[in-house]
């Protein structure tokens, strides 16, 4: 009896671990492509994403991110594939942040960028790209992107291993999440008067 409760848990936990893996990327679809509900009919149109022209008519004054997801650009669902265009103005950070659903793939438009990223040894990887570079980023990995420059704006082009790749910043997460500042303190070796600072300047 103990062997069969032993053999029903150990499937259990097999069960709910190999979800949570489908859960982390795109599902396998069993058709060329999703239609959205309450729709029938398709054409070229579902196919065709304009939601970038224009973006680069006008550099912005702070940093821009404009994505082609499967929100944006229904015809992704179920395709595994999304898109965003990063526009950085001289001095400007996309913070820390991880993708737990996808890899990402840069492309480095014009300008110059330092990119990094950090493996789960809290090994640092860091990089300076020139125009016409390319930078993976594992999926799952905190990274970053900072144009150095004090003059010149960049622009790159990011491609990503899912339809809907979410953002999740690192110093909201932590700061943000109403984790107790004696936590936090602990947990960073500081005090909490540290602690609430930093979370003064992440609201201001």
């Amino acid at each position: 009896m103990r062997l069969v409760q032993l053999l029903m848990m150990t499937i259990l936990v097999l069960a709910l671990a190999t979800s949570k893996r489908v859960l982390a990327s795109d599902p396998d679809i069993l058709s060329d492509f999703l239609l959205p509900q309450n729709s029938s009919t398709v054409d070229a149109s579902f196919f065709t994403f304009t939601g970038f022209r224009g973006i680069f008519d006008q550099a912005p004054k702070t940093l821009k991110t404009t994505k082609a997801s499967m929100v944006e650009f229904p015809a992704l669902n179920g395709q595994s594939v999304s898109y965003a265009v990063l526009q950085l103005p001289p001095q400007t950070l996309f913070p820390p942040h991880t993708r737990p659903d996808a890899t990402g793939l840069l492309f480095l438009l014009d300008g110059s960028l330092e990119v990094g990223l950090i493996d789960t040894k809290n090994n640092l990887y860091t990089q300076k790209l020139q125009a016409g570079d390319m930078f993976v980023f594992p999926k799952g990995l905190i990274h970053y992107q900072y144009n150095t420059d004090s003059q010149l704006p960049a622009t790159a082009i990011a491609a990503f291993g899912s339809a809907s790749a979410r953002a999740v910043a690192v110093p909201p997460s932590v700061f943000a999440s109403g984790i107790d500042d004696v936590i936090l303190a602990k947990s960073f070796k500081t005090d909490v008067d540290t602690i609430k600072k930093i979370k003064a300047g992440l609201t201001s």
